[in-house]
């Protein structure tokens, strides 16, 4: 009997303004969409290359707490990139609110770039360096 495998991850963010929040995505990170569902329109799927993000717009009450404002060590996202630097780069161009890196990891053979959102979630880019890690 074949292994089950989990293929592919997409988080769900909560929003307090569905449009801003996808049209920063477009614009500074670099994803695409083609439309936001609901009446009235509140929900949205993100896509760049084979990451897909949801948004969902919903009430200030049901916000969550970005990460850095939990704790300096905590993500909202990991997301994994071939090139971290040239994604820095890019970013960086689009003015791209940049918090560290990119940055080698000493703790495993890795370059990470964090990033600020529009919402105050904390986004970190991660290149893998050594491929057997």
């Amino acid at each position: 009997m074949p292994q089950v495998r989990l293929t592919r991850v997409s988080p769900g963010f909560a929003v307090a303004d569905v449009f801003a929040t996808a049209e920063y995505y477009r614009d500074v990170l670099g994803f695409r969409f083609d439309q936001i569902w609901g009446n009235p329109p509140s929900f949205v799927m993100l896509d760049r290359d084979d990451v897909r993000l949801m948004i969902k717009q919903v009430t200030a009450e049901a916000l969550p707490t970005p990460a850095r404002k939990r704790s300096n060590e905590q993500i909202d996202a990991y997301i994994y990139t071939n090139d971290a630097t040239a994604l820095a780069a890019e970013l960086r161009a689009k003015g791209a609110d940049i918090i560290e890196g990119p940055i080698d990891r000493q703790i495993y053979p890795g370059r990470e770039l964090i990033v600020r959102d529009c919402d105050g979630r904390v986004i970190c880019f991660g290149q893998l360096l050594d491929e057997s890690a």
